[in-house]
């Protein structure tokens, strides 16, 4: 017997009451707009204006003071593209670097690890402005935030292979295939005239989805895009240089809630095979459900992973097949190898090149060390490809020809885009956190940086400074920095404190163990200086930190994370 929260009798949440009386996320947003005494919006528009792809921030750097002097938080928005796949061309790129630097408090471009872009400080004022724009260069946010399928993954860089160029076009096909129906977004930014019809949502139904989204399309055997922490996945099968089919995964997800038992970080688990017609039934038959079956009472336990685990695997495959009108095959067999972007120069399928630059947690900015903002500029003013962002937050300038490479080169170096940096500090993430993360517990992006210069000094004291660790830091537990995926992950409990996981693995395909609770940072690089200098000492030959931690038995391997992770 299933649930269906929908039609329980428990009491539904606040928000589930937002979105039944929004008139399909309309609420009073375009009111909001005109409101000129208050910088942010009211009431449930708080809340709505995320289905629009939008956060209201504070500068909390500035929170204090400002309270002091009795005048409300210096109100801002966050703005978050949808970019399928990762992909934006260089004319786009000017016409967003153009609004940043104009229109924007912070003036940077922040890079995610869902492979699209965000703009922090935009003021209520220019949030029509900026929506318009994205509008003219065939962009828009919808979608990318709340309770709705998120923006879609895909194993960068189509130009690499036709196959990726294929996975790519399937990214853009499930984004496209899962948005909103709602006229909300262009009524309210684009200033088109409302029609009076009835709104219907197919797909996501009045009340949307239960909790937030996540895709991905991935091609073995690079695990890029971390396919395990997501909702719903896509493993490219194939077959004489073909994609023919998909693995599909369910299920994935890393945050939690500090304390909470019932709360748990999952991997995605394995449904079965498809073929390519099926793929868009298939997708849309695992959001239904999860519209259908989710909670809608608790959204601490409204993620996938928790209805497949009220309802049971069987069960909800089973759905699946009567919903899609398929009958899922086994498994085809798949293995991945490697995690991360390759940094560098390399040849695509049309001999053009690509440049992989890496963007330290995927701030463009210009500082004393780095031209990065003006640097891409620069490029954007003569490459006549496309950027291609990653979920490691790093950036590729593709289909460079051999003519134009010299020059895009020349000024990569003179911006000081390419630069020698360890393996530990590329292979490092950290989620935006302080000042503008209303969530943030601990600092992330801020302190990342140093952090990993102390680390590097640990690594470089026993001769390990060419090795890799995964090391991700996440302001709080809700998931965003992907530290629960990492070999080292430090998750936010208070200003200067975190819980410290260990024995993660390359690949992410195990989730980390917490070692030390509530420590400081000065904590966490003296357990840390032991944990390596033992690895140097006593690791079998090539064998991994996460790995070698696991094989010592310094912490239990999470195997069942659901009695594991906790306990």
């Amino acid at each position: 017997m299933t649930k269906n929260f929908n039609k329980s009798s428990l009491t539904l949440t606040k928000e589930e009451h937002i979105k039944e009386n929004s008139n399909y996320l309309r609420g009073t947003i375009s009111d909001d707009l005109k409101n000129e005494i208050t910088n942010g919006f009211t009431g449930d528009n708080f809340s709505l204006i995320r289905f629009h792809g939008m956060y209201q921030q504070d500068d909390r750097d500035l929170r204090i003071e400002r309270n002091e002097q009795k005048l409300e938080p210096r109100h801002a928005m966050m703005l978050r593209c949808r970019l399928p796949g990762g992909v934006i061309s260089s004319e786009q790129w000017l016409k967003i670097d153009s609004f940043v630097s104009k229109n924007t408090l912070y003036k940077t471009i922040r890079l995610t690890n869902r492979q699209t872009f965000q703009i922090h400080g935009i003021l209520k004022k220019n949030l029509k402005n900026i929506h318009q724009i994205l509008h003219k260069i065939g962009l828009d946010s919808l979608g990318t935030a709340n309770d709705v399928n998120r923006n879609v993954l895909c194993t960068s860089d189509p130009m690499e292979s036709k196959i990726h160029q294929e996975c790519y076009e399937w990214a853009q096909k499930i984004s496209n295939h899962l948005l909103p129906h709602t006229k909300a977004y262009a009524e309210i930014w684009l200033d088109q005239k409302k029609v009076f019809s009835t709104d219907h949502e197919p797909i996501l139904g009045k009340t949307y989805l239960p909790r937030k989204f996540k895709t991905t399309v991935v091609i073995p055997p690079h695990n890029d895009v971390d396919l395990y922490a997501n909702d719903m996945n896509f493993i490219a099968i194939i077959e004489n240089k073909k994609v023919i089919g998909f693995n599909v995964l369910i299920g994935g997800g890393l945050s939690i809630t500090h304390g909470n038992k019932q709360t748990w970080p999952f991997l995605a688990l394995e449904l079965g095979y498809i073929t390519l017609d099926k793929t868009l039934s298939v997708a849309q038959a695992i959001v239904t459900i999860q519209r259908d079956w989710g909670n809608r009472t608790n959204r601490k336990n409204a993620k996938t992973r928790y209805t497949i685990q009220n309802v049971g695997l069987k069960i909800f495959k089973k759905e699946v097949e009567k919903r899609a009108n398929i009958t899922f095959e086994p498994i085809r067999s798949y293995l991945f190898t490697t995690r991360g972007d390759s940094i560098g120069w390399k040849k695509d399928i049309n001999n053009n090149w690509s440049l992989t630059i890496f963007v330290e947690n995927g701030r463009i900015c210009d500082n004393n060390n780095q031209l990065l903002k003006s640097g891409l500029l620069k490029i954007a003013t003569v490459h006549k490809g496309n950027f291609r962002l990653t979920s490691n937050q790093n950036i590729i300038i593709s289909e460079i020809s051999n003519e134009n490479k010299n020059k895009i080169e020349n000024i990569a170096i003179s911006y000081g885009l390419i630069k020698t940096n360890s393996k530990l500090r590329e292979n490092s993430m950290a989620c935006v956190s302080f000042p503008t993360c209303p969530l943030a517990m601990a600092e992330a992006e801020r302190m990342l940086p140093v952090f990993i210069t102390k680390v590097e000094n640990i690594m470089l004291k026993y001769s390990m400074e060419k090795e890799i660790i995964i090391l991700r830091v996440s302001g709080c537990p809700n998931g965003c920095g992907r530290s629960l995926l990492s070999e080292v992950g430090l998750i936010g409990k208070s200003i200067g404190r975190y819980n410290l996981y260990i024995g993660g693995n390359r690949i992410g395909t195990r989730i980390p163990k917490i070692y030390k609770e509530n420590i400081t940072e000065k904590e966490i690089l003296v357990h840390l200086e032991f944990l390596i200098k033992d690895w140097s000492i006593y690791r079998k030959e090539n064998e991994h930190f996460g790995d070698f931690i696991i094989r010592k038995k310094i912490v239990k391997e999470v195997i069942n994370p659901i009695h594991d992770f906790w306990n």
